[in-house]
C-alpha cells in the first residue's frame, strides 16, 4: 500500500510538478510530498526552538488618523445645492472642486463690494484735499475728520466685502460689474477619500450643515482603548500584533507610539500605535482590531520573542517555552496540527500529521506541546496549509 501511494505520489508530481497538493496514505496521518512539490511550492523544514514569550496585553481599538487628516466640509453661508457629483469612496485632490451653492445673497455681497469699491477713489480725493485745506487753515477741522473717516469707513468696508468674498472662492480682484454670479464653489480642504456625503441637488444646506467629510488615509494608525489597571505596564515602542475580526488569520504588525494621559469616564487610557511599514494596504478608517501588546521593556529583550524563524535564543530562561512559527501550525475544527517528518528519501518527504496545543504567540511564533516533540523535531514549517486535513 506504502509503494502505492509513492507510486501515485510520483505520477501526480510529473502532472503537477509545482502543485500544492500531496499524496495521503489511507492511515490518513501520513503525508508523501514529492521533491518537485517540495521545492515548487517554496516549503521548508525547521525544527522548534526554546522562546522567552512576553506577556501579552489583549485590547481592543479602531484605524485611525490624526485630526488633521480629516476634513468636515460645510458652507461658509448658506445657500441651495446646484451641484454636486461625488460619490463615497471617491478619491478627492487638494482644491478639487466637489460641489456649487447658490443665493441670491451673493449678488448683494459682490455688489456692495463693487460699489464700495467705486466710492473709494472719491472718498481718498476728499479725504486729501480736506487734509491740505484744514493745513492751511481754510477747512474746519469737523470737515477734515469727516473726510478721513469716511475714507478709513470705507477702505475698511471694502477690506471686509473682499474678505468674505474669498471665503466664498470669489476672485475680488477679477470681479467686474458684467461677471457677477449667485454660485459659489466649493473645493476640497485637503486629499483624501469621501467618507461621508450628506446633500443632494437642491437641498438647502445652512453653515452647520456638513456637506461631505474627506479622510486622508495615508497616516492611519490604532487608536488602542487601555483599562486603568493596565496602564503602567505599557512603554513606548513595545511591540503589537493586531487584527480585523472578519480577518483573523491576517496579523499585522504595530508598536506603541503614544501612551494617553488621563482616564476616561469609562476608566480607561487612549494609546496611539503606529503600524510598521508597508502595512494598511487592506485597512479602512473605522475597523475595529483586537490587538496584543508585547510587555516588558523594549529593546532590552526582557521578556521579548526571538524574530529569528529558526534560531534559538541563547539566553533562554528555565521558563522558555518550545515554539514554531505560527505559519508551521494549522488550526481545524478547533484543534491544531503540525507536520513532522519521519523519512527523507530520494522520492520525496514522508511526513506524520500531529495534534498539538498552543499556547502564547509573539512576532510570528507560537509556543508548541506535543507528544514526543522536541528541539531535535524536524517539522514543516513553511506550506503546511494546504496539505494538513481535519481527521
Amino acid at each position: 500500500m506504502l509503494l502505492l501511494a509513492v507510486g501515485l505520489g510520483a505520477c501526480n508530481s510529473r502532472e503537477n510538478p509545482a502543485g500544492n497538493l500531496a499524496d495521503r496514505e489511507p492511515a490518513g496521518d501520513i503525508v508523501l510530498i514529492s521533491p518537485e512539490q517540495f521545492d515548487g511550492n517554496g516549503m521548508q523544514l525547521g525544527h522548534p526552538q526554546m522562546r522567552n514569550f512576553a506577556e501579552i496585553l489583549e485590547v481592543s481599538g479602531t484605524i485611525d488618523v490624526p485630526p488633521e487628516n480629516r476634513a468636515v466640509v460645510s458652507a461658509v453661508r448658506g445657500g441651495f445645492v446646484k451641484s454636486i457629483s461625488l460619490l463615497v469612496g471617491d478619491r478627492v485632490r487638494k482644491g478639487q472642486r466637489i460641489a456649487a451653492l447658490e443665493n441670491p445673497e451673493f449678488l448683494q455681497l459682490q455688489q456692495d463690494y463693487l460699489e464700495t469699491r467705486e466710492q473709494l477713489p472719491y472718498k481718498k480725493a476728499e479725504y486729501r484735499r480736506q487734509k491740505t485745506l484744514y493745513g492751511e487753515k481754510i477747512s474746519s477741522e469737523k470737515s477734515y475728520l469727516q473726510a478721513e473717516s469716511d475714507y478709513k469707513t470705507a477702505l475698511a468696508r471694502l477690506g471686509g466685502l473682499g474678505s468674505q468674498l474669498k471665503l466664498l472662492n470669489f476672485d475680488p480682484e477679477t470681479l467686474e460689474p458684467g461677471n457677477l454670479r449667485a454660485e459659489s464653489q466649493v473645493y476640497a480642504p485637503i486629499a483624501g477619500s469621501v467618507t461621508q456625503v450628506n446633500v443632494i441637488k437642491g437641498a438647502f444646506v445652512s453653515q452647520a450643515t456638513e456637506i461631505v467629510e474627506i479622510v486622508d488615509d495615508d497616516h492611519i494608525h490604532l487608536e488602542l482603548t487601555v483599562y486603568e489597571k493596565d496602564i503602567g505596564k505599557l512603554r513606548i515602542g513595545q511591540p503589537i500584533r493586531f487584527s480585523l475580526p472578519e480577518q483573523s488569520g491576517q496579523q499585522y504588525n504595530a508598536e506603541v507610539y503614544l501612551i494617553g494621559t488621563s482616564i476616561g469616564p469609562d476608566r480607561t487610557v487612549k494609546v496611539h500605535a503606529h503600524l510598521a511599514e508597508a502595512t494598511g494596504a487592506n485597512l479602512l478608517v473605522g475597523m475595529f482590531v483586537r490587538a496584543q501588546i508585547e510587555l516588558g521593556d523594549p529593546g532590552t529583550g526582557e521578556n521579548s520573542g526571538s524574530t529569528s524563524v529558526t534560531g534559538a535564543r541563547d539566553n533562554a530562561s528555565p521558563s522558555a517555552m518550545l515554539s514554531l512559527p505560527e505559519g508551521a501550525v494549522v488550526t481545524q475544527g478547533g484543534q491544531s496540527y503540525i507536520l513532522v517528518l519521519e523519512e527523507q528519501r530520494e522520492d520525496g518527504y514522508r511526513m506524520r500529521q500531529i495534534p498539538i496545543s498552543t499556547g502564547q504567540k509573539a512576532r510570528g511564533f507560537v509556543a508548541v506541546t506535543g507528544d514526543g516533540l522536541s528541539r531535535e523535531t524536524t517539522v514543516l514549517v513553511r506550506g503546511a496549509f494546504s496539505l494538513i486535513a481535519a481527521p
